[in-house]
């Protein structure tokens, strides 16, 4: 009681709502006078302070008696779960000794706000107990599965839930619509799908939206969309929620367009979707790089009248600058009344992807100097940064600051952008040595970068070096076989490069196959190398055939040296000419209006060839042209590229 006292003292007592000023009216249950007061007194989500202050004044006014005590039992589940958690089990251990432990209402609520393991060891002991405290006790269990995945499959985790659901059919417990609810939620987090489905199975008529969406999360969990699709198609009632889980479901297994698809269709059956939706739907728009995709799901946001929480801000900020219009990513930042490290971590990133690593580098020091303390994904960005940018003694410098100032310890992600940056700036014996000196065993892909840099400063003889131990040691990757017949290919030492292909090929393994997206009109359109399955096949190619023309009257001649084939020059133009990428142009040139980009997702990196042609179609038709390839933005105007043909 002093405690709760003192600690009114220490924060000081807000100013009362105005439902405190009216003079409360007691009666002769102190439990009515005390909720009375708290539902004056305590916030929708109070902090612990809050509840402590109440508890102070109820001990005042003399209302703390062990029959109100349990009111305030009820607050504490709405603390934030930070503020739980540093109140330990201390106060509401109290607050339930000094309660009437004849009542099975006390016990539940402190089921609730206690920490796992405690619920299941108190268990046991409490006076009281009815369905509801089941509930309560498997999701004590099951949150604390989902804060630590590695202990959901564990057999110790399964046993304890099984124990309780073997107590509550004891208890005869079974028939509860809620305890059933946390069971099926239970078996689902443990990935146990059989025992969940058993229990959904049971007793069909004891069931409501909670459960049918339950064992969607189950199934999403185990990573089985179909199944999960399956229940979602025969549900009686449909919520929210429902539909957010298999949006989750279908960006988790990687189907993207399919996710876009069930939120579009959400959308146009009138259900108001959830944030949990609408950000995992600016997700999919993000990994896909399609722009109108991602402007439909904000439209969605801004038609709602959704609030700019700071994990949509985020989110909206990632998706801006992953579908290539960073301005609108940075509109976006600038409006946030809130920004959290994850907000600022997004447009750091997307400006160094973007090649505007001097803007990036000052956006860091901004949000330094406005207190923020930066993490290991904010080094990435920065890293990343001075990486596009050639900023090499910035990067050299960052990546010291990152250990001795902030103790973070550099990861692969860090030792890659180092080595990126040191690889492009021709500085490869300096990229090499930090290689060897890591305190952790290299990726491979790390090779991989000196070896395109090998390729790229023609240093044959270390690219051959580096080519080969690459080969050994990571046999199954198809981009190093393709980079060291490059290589060959560029010494012209075709008898090399028929070699290495045929390791290729006896190892079978095989050349990624590039492909180009460009979306128009809401439909998006998947272009390969020499592509003749587009229902527009011909008028793409008439239009490419025009634009050679146009560009060869203009001064442009194909760069055939990524071709790596030992054959006559007219046949690497043919082939280089067929690339995906422009195929995509072609189509954008007949689709998308004069005067908007025409934007382009590769899964690949541009050669260097398809590069110069796309530079120069925007100098001689004055078009704009954004790519993302597997490494960054082109942004493309007036013959000149954003990356300084500099990637």
């Amino acid at each position: 009681m002093a405690g709760a006292v003192a600690a009114s003292m220490q924060f000081g007592t807000p100013p009362p709502s105005p439902a405190a000023r009216r003079a409360p009216t007691f009666h002769a249950d102190p439990a009515a006078d005390a909720r009375q007061l708290l539902g004056a007194l305590l916030p929708p989500r109070p902090a612990l302070h809050h509840v402590l202050q109440a508890h102070a004044r109820l001990a005042v006014l003399g209302l703390a008696t062990a029959r109100a005590l349990p009111q305030l039992l009820a607050a504490l589940p709405r603390l934030p779960l930070a503020a739980a958690a540093a109140s330990s089990h201390s106060y509401p251990l109290s607050l339930f000794r000094c309660a009437s432990c004849a009542s099975a209402f006390a016990s539940n609520h402190l089921l609730r706000v206690l920490p796992h393991p405690l619920p299941l060891h108190l268990f046991p002991r409490l006076p009281r107990r009815n369905p509801h405290s089941f509930t309560f006790l498997l999701a004590s269990l099951s949150n604390h599965l989902d804060a630590d995945p590695a202990a959901a499959g564990s057999v110790s985790s399964r046993f304890m839930g099984t124990h309780v659901h073997a107590l509550a059919v004891k208890a005869g417990a079974a028939g509860d619509l809620y305890m059933r609810n946390a069971l099926i939620h239970f078996y689902g987090v443990c990935g146990d799908v059989a025992a969940m489905r058993k229990v959904f199975d049971e007793l069909p008529l004891v069931r409501d939206v909670v459960t049918w969406n339950a064992v969607l999360a189950g199934y999403v969990r185990a990573g089985m969309v179909g199944v999960a699709r399956e229940v979602f198609n025969g549900m009686p009632v449909r919520d929210e929620v429902s539909w957010s889980t298999v949006v989750g479901g279908y960006v988790k297994e990687g189907e993207l367009e399919v996710a876009l698809g069930v939120f579009k269709n959400m959308v146009v059956q009138g259900v108001k979707a959830n944030e949990a939706a609408i950000v995992t739907a600016l997700s999919a728009a993000a990994q896909l790089g399609l722009l109108e995709q991602g402007k439909f799901v904000h439209e969605v946001v801004k038609r709602a009248g959704m609030a700019m929480s700071v994990n949509l801000g985020a989110a909206l900020v990632d998706m801006y600058s992953k579908c290539g219009s960073v301005a609108a990513a940075k509109e976006v930042f600038d409006a946030m009344p809130r920004r959290d490290v994850f907000a600022w971590n997004s447009m750091i990133c997307g400006l160094a992807t973007h090649g505007l690593g001097h803007d990036a580098v000052q956006l860091f020091e901004k949000f330094v100097s406005e207190g923020f303390c930066p993490t290991s994904i904010t080094f990435v960005g920065v890293l990343n940064a001075c990486s596009r940018t050639g900023l090499v003694d910035e990067g050299r410098w960052y990546f010291k600051l990152m250990a001795e100032k902030y103790g973070i310890e550099p990861e692969m992600e860090h030792y890659g952008c180092m080595v990126d940056l040191l690889s492009r700036a021709g500085l490869v014996q300096d990229a090499i040595e930090l290689i060897e000196g890591m305190r952790i065993p290299p990726d491979p892909v790390l090779w991989g970068t000196v070896l395109s840099a090998c390729k790229r400063h023609g240093l044959v003889d270390l690219g051959i070096t580096v080519g080969n131990k690459l080969i050994e040691l990571d046999p199954a990757h198809d981009g190093h076989y393709v980079l060291l017949a490059s290589i060959y290919a560029k010494a012209k030492k075709w008898d090399e490069v028929r070699k290495v292909r045929k390791l290729m090929s006896n190892r079978g393994t095989s050349k990624s196959a590039g492909w180009s997206l460009m979306e128009a009109h809401g439909i998006v359109h998947k272009f390969l190398v020499g592509d003749m399955d587009h229902k527009d096949s011909v008028h793409i190619y008439n239009m490419l055939c025009m634009i050679d023309r146009r560009l060869a009257e203009a001064g442009y001649v194909p760069d055939v040296s990524s071709v790596l084939h030992d054959i006559g020059d007219e046949e690497k133009v043919h082939a280089i000419k067929v690339h995906s990428e422009r195929l995509a142009i072609a189509y954008g040139f007949i689709v998308v209006e004069a005067g908007s980009p025409i934007r382009i997702v590769k899964n690949l990196s541009v050669c260097g060839d398809c590069h110069e042609f796309s530079k120069m179609v925007t100098k001689v038709f004055g078009r704009e042209i954004v790519v993302r390839d597997g490494s960054r933005f082109h942004h493309m105007k007036d013959g000149k590229c954003s990356c300084h043909d500099y990637w």
